[in-house]
């Protein structure tokens, strides 16, 4: 994708993918960015990252997105990869419960690198494995509302939810970003009013932005 294009998105957000090994966060990544499968996917080493432009509201966004291995051994070198992610789909797969028993693992390193306000959605992936479920829907439901967190069951392999789930986490972000900057402008106005000068301030731009509705689908 050239510069030109590049200039044209008014954001540009990261997002990271964690969870353990084989809980399918390659192919949530490939599903949503090229919309394509692999069976055979291997394990990811170190970071892989993707992008994809969307449409948020009126404005254009560039959403690039890391997939950070689940080996334990690669772990030193993924934890600087959350520095500047903005979102993050914490990923678990309903099959092995073993990886929904790692999630508070995985959300520890999260708060030691992410960010305060990051936004994080909880994902039961594999959806399509019902008959080989591990994990019920209410139990990652009610982790995810005890952590503050929207949930999303999904499936990469009959792309269910997939683009919901990522749109979710990119609205969540565009609206905290944009009521930041809201709150940024407020700030200068009133400083300037304290200063002595005049500024005109649009309606459109201290209208509250909405809150993305969490889904538990």
């Amino acid at each position: 994708m050239d510069d030109a294009y590049d200039e044209e998105c008014d954001y540009l957000f990261k997002a990271v993918l964690i969870g353990d090994s084989g809980v399918g966060k390659s192919n949530l990544l490939s599903r949503f960015a090229k919309d394509e499968f692999r069976l055979d996917s291997k394990p990811t080493i170190g970071v892989e990252f993707a992008y994809r432009n969307i449409k948020v509201r009126d404005k254009l966004i560039k959403a690039q997105i890391w997939d950070t291995a689940g080996q334990e051994r690669f772990r030193a070198i993924t934890s600087s990869y959350y520095r500047g992610a903005m979102g993050a789909l914490l990923v678990y797969d309903i099959t092995r419960r073993s990886s929904y028993e790692n999630l508070r693992k995985w959300l520890l390193e999260l708060r030691d690198f992410g960010g305060q306000d990051m936004v994080v959605i909880l994902v039961g992936n594999k959806s399509d494995l019902d008959q080989s479920r591990e994990v019920e829907k209410e139990e990652g439901k009610g982790f995810a509302e005890k952590e503050g967190f929207c949930f999303m069951e999904t499936s990469a392999l009959k792309n269910m939810n997939v683009e919901e789930v990522f749109l979710q986490m990119i609205t969540k972000v565009y609206d905290i970003t944009r009521q930041r900057s809201l709150e940024a402008k407020m700030n200068e106005k009133e400083i300037n009013i304290l200063s002595g000068k005049e500024i005109h301030v649009g309606v459109d731009e201290v209208t509250t932005t909405k809150q993305a509705i969490c889904c538990s689908t």
